[in-house]
């Protein structure tokens, strides 16, 4: 975790599905937590701020420091703060908001000391704010303080030594959920001294300017105010502020975990500041936490000695966590991953597959199984699946496409349960069918996508080429559009289906779903690929013919067993070629010579949130790196080689300025300067299978039903190494370096020639 030590984020999880990562915060110089966090999708804010107040009551005030290079890291944020000492005069305080009297004389000098405030977001919906301070710089009393809108909050009161209260929050399908909150000092942390808590309502604005709060002029030892009024004079926002007045001695028995605070000026006192928010329609009781250092311990290492490499591993394993789901939901039983944050922190279908391929790299498998299962568990009666899975309703869920094929059998290998494969096998079967019924009643063997939403790539040539009002009437399922994508899903679904009918004793399907997986085979590679396109193209519904657009998906038969030598040559030639998807960043999502290319995301005059006519997109190159990593395992040499230069160029995008230090992971870039939508705020989304891709491209470890193999890309990187990947109660390390590739399994080495693959079945390997 300290590797991905920086000074320019803030976003927490307590890696169970409440974080803390507004895109833009707004009140982040402030301290404590006012911007939102999420619970699940659910946004609630503000949280709280706090105070240090002298022997008078009156604030100390404080400017946040230029933060050091290692205040963030995944499990907290450090910031450090410089209070302003008193001179003589009156006057204004600059940081106050400009025409408020400061709370102290001014003006105000730096002071030589510091105080640190670390933040940290822990499992079960613990949000924390600790304080170290100075014993001479004279603080008294330490203030907590929030604000709630009345209207969305009951029962905000003074609850012993703490403040409560219910928060209402709802989402932008107008379902709500309620938080059970408390603000309070963790008896652990806190010195000796007295806790008064005390409730205002009030009219006026609520943030986070102590100044501006009802408390400021007034003693919080006052005690709690009276309720809200009537319903009709309810004032928009009701106080509440938790006090602890401290003792002289210093409290030395925090502990901060594996690292000590930085050093600053002394520190004499702690105080650790608490909020909790329990959702309470949690369906579970609670699970073993999760805390970060056991979560990060759960994956293999990795290295080659390349820094963007090498650092994005981690940045991976981060991202992954921060999104990560307990599954103590109502519909979320199993721990699984959030597309990402902010309104994509929820499961969603067309992102899970990928959930599905990284998370079977960490011990156990639970969130890679969870991936899937949540889905089946929600299984819609005539056989689809839900688009999203919310917490605590299915309203307004959608639906997405996904290769749930290729992603069980990729997690069976690793973690083979037959209790799970057979529930997704019942599942799955049930969804092919749905697919064979609704998106192909025709018999085609191709499949139907009704609206441009639902492949998760919206605004595109493909769609408006066979209904010119398809980005209009966005969600209306009025399109006829037999898609690449789709059909490349269905096939491998089929294929998939068939192995596990097999595996699961019902021999009496096996010929069915192979035949489908024929029909549709057939389809791809006789209705499906364009001689003029050079690549596969989409098949208009209505009337039978290929679009000839040139679209990324269009590579997507890389996938299979389908492609000719001679079709994968000219696959191959476009990702070379300037003018169509050799670009500098790997891949755009619609060819450059597309009449609705647009490099910076704009459709048609308008900057959209989520445009695929042109814009890199993690998701999309993934799927083209993982096609050309396959047809390498069969022997294609090329394939191979571009398969380096896109994994490499594709991970170097996915940092701020190409520094190594600085690694993201945005919804879409520019194909040309690499530059990400910042505009969107939406980092950490985990729509795509990086993580994967370097285990199995660079170190080459492919883990299959038979057996295990070591056989990387092409690359010339001078020494990768992973391990240990825990593999059917095997402990397993890959090493290639020099002229050699060595497969370690429990103290038994194989090693061949660099380039040269190993194969290991599991029956020759050692097992305890």
């Amino acid at each position: 975790m300290s590797s991905l030590a920086r000074p320019d984020k803030w976003v927490l999880s307590g890696l169970d599905g409440i974080i803390w990562a507004p895109p833009f915060p707004k009140w982040f110089d402030h301290p404590g937590f006012w911007d939102p966090a999420h619970v699940l999708h659910y946004e609630l804010g503000p949280l709280f701020s706090v105070v240090l107040l002298d022997g008078d009551g009156v604030e100390i005030p404080i400017r946040r420091l230029p933060p050091g290079p290692t205040a963030w890291r995944p499990d907290r944020l450090r910031v450090e703060w410089q209070p302003l000492a008193h001179e003589g005069g009156a006057g204004f305080d600059t940081e106050s908001p400009k025409g408020h009297p400061a709370p102290g004389p001014t003006p105000l000098r730096p002071s030589a000391l510091t105080v640190l405030e670390e933040r940290r977001v822990l499992p079960d919906g613990i949000v924390e704010s600790i304080w170290y301070l100075p014993a001479t710089l004279g603080v008294q009393s330490v203030v907590a303080y929030t604000a709630q809108p009345a209207r969305d909050t009951e029962g905000l009161s003074a609850d012993g030594d703490r403040l409560t209260w219910t928060r209402r929050v709802t989402d932008r399908k107008g379902e709500s959920m309620e938080v059970r909150c408390q603000l309070f000092v963790e008896p652990d942390g806190s010195p000796a001294g007295d806790i008064d808590v005390c409730v205002v309502p009030s009219q006026g604005r609520a943030t986070p300017h102590w100044a501006l709060t009802p408390f400021a002029e007034a003693s919080a030892r006052n005690g709690p105010g009276g309720p809200p009024g009537t319903a009709a004079d309810v004032p928009p926002w009701i106080w509440g502020s938790v006090r602890t007045a401290l003792g002289q001695a210093p409290n030395a028995s925090h502990d901060l975990g594996t690292e000590a605070p930085e050093p600053t000026a002394e520190r004499g006192q702690c105080v650790r500041l608490r909020m909790t928010l329990r959702p309470t329609c949690r369906a579970r009781g609670p699970r073993p936490p999760t805390d970060w250092s056991s979560y990060w311990s759960s994956f293999p290492d990795f290295a080659t000695g390349d820094p963007h490499l090498d650092q994005y591993f981690g940045a991976r394993i981060f991202g992954l966590g921060l999104n990560r789901i307990e599954g103590v939901w109502p519909f979320i039983g199993n721990a699984a991953i959030a597309e990402g944050i902010e309104y994509f922190h929820m499961p969603i279908t067309y992102s899970a597959q990928c959930h599905m391929l990284e998370m079977r790299w960490r011990a156990g498998g639970a969130e890679a199984w969870g991936s899937i299962l949540n889905f089946l568990e929600n299984q819609k009666p005539d056989g689809s699946l839900h688009g999203r899975l919310y917490p605590n309703h299915l309203t307004g869920t959608d639906y997405y496409h996904a290769n749930w094929g290729d992603a069980v059998r990729a997690v069976h290998a690793i973690h083979p349960d037959r209790g799970r494969l057979r529930r997704a096998y019942e599942g799955l079967s049930r969804f092919g069918e749905w697919m064979i019924r609704e998106r192909d009643p025709e018999g085609s063997g191709m499949f139907t996508v009704v609206n441009h939403y639902e492949t998760g790539q919206e605004y595109m040539s493909r769609y408006v080429t066979v209904d010119p009002e398809a980005d209009v009437n966005e969600w209306l399922p009025r399109l006829r559009l037999k898609g690449v994508d789709v059909t490349v899903y269905a096939y491998q679904l089929f294929r998939a289906l068939e192995w596990m009918a097999s595996e699961c004793g019902t021999e009496d399907a096996v010929a069915g779903w192979k035949a489908a997986a024929e029909r549709t085979g057939k389809a791809i590679q006789s209705r499906m690929w364009s001689p003029e396109a050079g690549l596969f193209t989409d098949v208009d519904g209505a009337s039978g013919r290929r679009t000839d657009v040139k679209a990324a998906v269009g590579f997507y038969p890389l996938l299979t067993d389908l492609t000719t030598t001679e079709q994968c040559s000219r696959l191959l030639d476009h990702l070379e070629d300037p003018h169509t998807f050799g670009t500098p960043f790997p891949i755009p999502s619609s060819s450059a010579d597309d009449p609705h290319f647009s490099a910076e995301g704009l459709w048609k005059g308008v900057r959209r949130n989520c445009p695929w006519n042109g814009r890199v997109w993690p998701m999309t190159t993934s799927h083209l790196t993982e096609g050309l990593l396959r047809r390498w395992l069969a022997g294609n040499e090329r394939a191979g080689v571009l398969g380096v230069e896109i994994l490499i160029r594709f991970v170097r995008m996915m940092f701020d300025d190409g520094d190594p230090a600085r690694p993201n992971c945005f919804e879409h870039y520019n194909p040309y300067s690499g530059r990400p939508c910042y505009f969107r705020g939406i980092d950490d989304y985990q729509h795509s299978w990086v993580l994967d891709l370097l285990i199995r491209g660079f170190a080459g470890l492919h883990v299959g039903e038979e057996g295990v193999s070591v056989h990387p890309l092409p690359h010339e990187l001078p020494g990768v190494f992973t391990g240990p990947v825990v593999l059917r109660g095997r402990r397993v390390h890959v090493e290639v370096s020099g002229s050699a590739s060595r497969l370690h399994v429990d103290g038994r080495t194989w090693e061949t020639p660099r380039g040269k693959p190993i194969s290991v079945t599991w029956d020759d390997m050692p097992h305890e």
